[in-house]
């Protein structure tokens, strides 16, 4: 995003606006086959509501967003279905918020019931036993130091 000052020629009002570069020419495919064009405000909207009354600063909510559509321009293809968005917008939330993850996927996966609720979050709480968001064991390597003997993890 670009930010610049303005001035109004005929008034001389100084103003502010905001550029963004438009990325994404996309086709979303609804799962009922109806094709409409990408629109970042729903997107916005559906993390915005996930995140209220979160915790998280607005930059990070900026940066989330950013990052989703640059997930979303990485898959190379005109058209993407609504399913594809939901399931990085989904794991995006997860690394960044477990109850904005949940609220999220409690409307995307249409929970029926209580039960469904609840087998989502054993599912999250399992993905999560080894203390990470999102469920995924920290990476280590063992490699080899040019000492020798010796080895560190890295």
């Amino acid at each position: 995003m670009i930010r610049r000052r303005r001035e109004c020629p005929k008034c001389d009002h100084r103003f502010s606006t905001i550029e963004q570069v438009e990325l994404l020419r996309l086709m979303v495919v609804k799962k009922d086959g109806r094709r409409e064009p990408y629109q970042r405000e729903k997107l916005e909207g559906g993390i915005r509501k996930a995140l209220e009354k979160r915790p998280i600063p607005e930059a990070r909510v900026r940066e989330i967003l950013t990052t989703i559509e640059r997930d979303l321009q990485a898959e190379g293809k005109d058209e993407i279905t609504s399913r594809t968005i939901g399931a990085i917008v989904m794991r995006r939330l997860r690394e960044l918020d477990e109850v904005a993850y949940i609220r999220f996927a409690s409307v995307y996966k249409s929970f029926r019931d209580a039960e469904t609720f609840g087998a989502e979050l054993k599912r999250l709480k399992k993905g999560n036993r080894h203390g990470r968001k999102g469920g995924r064991p920290p990476r280590t390597a063992v490699k080899s130091v040019a000492s020798g003997s010796r080895r560190r993890k890295t």
